[in-house]
């Protein structure tokens, strides 16, 4: 097993790091070129103006799977007849837990001014599991750990590679969101009773526990599917494509979870905007097909390890989001992005290298986060 501490001399790490988290080197590109005679039918086959829109992001290959095609015993449990509303959305909740194909699709779909260029498909893939952190009835959290294996170019298999994910909580009627404002700034915004009755708000953070976005809505239930949509929210760049764009600021999107009986699906339907206006329209698919007789030891071990430690972090960043302050993030000039040196720091810890943690990442954290009146 690989973690972060390979990161910066293993060249898998690159591949990987580039795969799950930015841009590949195929990067966004303004050039055009003569219409051609023979385009893919993608939505903007018609106005676009290169023969060249071959999907940019991961081009590895990943070890075989084997999908789960019978409805598993979380999608069984979500249509017991007779549990209430409230348990029914939390076993819709809970379902997204587990082991996963995942595949990250985006396509812009819409310019708005007549010179704009559409950027090319994005799409990517992985191997991830879902843990439960924590079930509180009206709170669940879940942690993303991705657990990749690449075909190497002898045609052998690479070690299992780990890298913390995403993360999502999720807590039922919540009336404090923290959310992005722009700027790389995030300040709460308190709901009344009547707007959050009856829904779960999902807070999504990054792999370093940052806050990224949070939105509220209501689950709906049926024999095909149950789903979730959130309220139009604003999310900082994705890693995606904060190194190849810079004709954008805000994300501004509507997330969408759909449960199915082998897995779920999250649909994005986002706009690009910059504080003049929009420029283009994004619709997101992310994947997730459960998977059978898949090695996940790797992320359990990873995770068994290195769990407290991230528990405290999350409490760090609670203690953050708490006060009456704007959270704002900087990237100091010269420094690696913050949760490099998290995930260092936790490797550490997971060797039994680190006896004072709350100490050290308030340390660690102290020139990446500020507190703004």
């Amino acid at each position: 097993m690989k973690i972060l501490s390979a990161y910066y001399c293993h060249p898998l790490w690159v591949a990987f790091f580039l795969l799950v988290s930015s841009a590949h080197s195929q990067a966004y590109s303004e050039t055009t070129e003569a219409p051609c005679s023979d385009r893919r039918y993608v939505f903007s086959w018609n106005i676009a103006q290169s023969c060249d829109n071959t999907p940019r992001g991961g081009t590895t290959t990943g070890a075989p799977v084997n999908l789960v095609t019978s409805p598993t015993t979380d999608w069984q449990q979500l249509q017991q007849p007779g549990i209430s509303k409230f348990e029914q959305d939390r076993r819709a909740i809970l379902a997204m837990a587990g082991g996963y194909k995942t595949s990250f699709e985006f396509l812009e779909t819409i310019g708005y001014s007549p010179d704009y260029t559409l950027a090319r498909p994005y799409q990517s893939w992985g191997t991830e599991y879902v843990y439960l952190v924590e079930d509180q009835q009206d709170f669940i959290s879940l942690q993303h750990i991705m657990v990749m294996v690449f075909q190497l170019e002898d045609g052998s298999w690479s070690d299992p590679l780990v890298m913390k994910h995403w993360r999502q909580d999720w807590h039922y009627q919540n009336r404090k969101l923290l959310e992005f404002v722009g700027d790389d700034l995030w300040q709460s915004r308190k709901l009344s009773k009547r707007d959050v009755k009856g829904t779960w708000s999902q807070s999504v953070y990054q792999v370093d526990d940052s806050p990224r976005y949070a939105s509220y809505g209501v689950w709906t239930h049926n024999p095909s599917f149950s789903s979730w949509e959130s309220q139009s929210t604003w999310r900082p760049l994705p890693r995606r494509e904060h190194s190849v764009r810079t004709d954008y600021e805000v994300l501004e999107g509507i997330n969408r979870h759909i449960i199915l009986p082998t897995g779920w699906v999250q649909e994005e339907f986002n706009q690009k905007r910059t504080g003049n206006g929009y420029i283009a329209n994004e619709l997101g698919n992310n994947r997730y097909q459960r998977i059978k007789d898949f090695d996940w030891t790797a992320g359990d071990q990873y995770w068994q390890a290195t769990a407290e430690f991230w528990a405290k972090v999350r409490s760090y960043w609670q203690h953050l989001s708490t006060a009456e302050y704007q959270v704002k993030m900087h990237q100091p000039e010269g420094k690696p992005p913050l949760f490099a040196v998290l995930f260092e720091l936790a490797d550490a810890y997971g060797k039994n290298e680190v006896t004072d943690p709350e100490d050290r990442i308030k340390e660690a954290m102290k020139p990446y986060v500020e507190l703004i009146r």
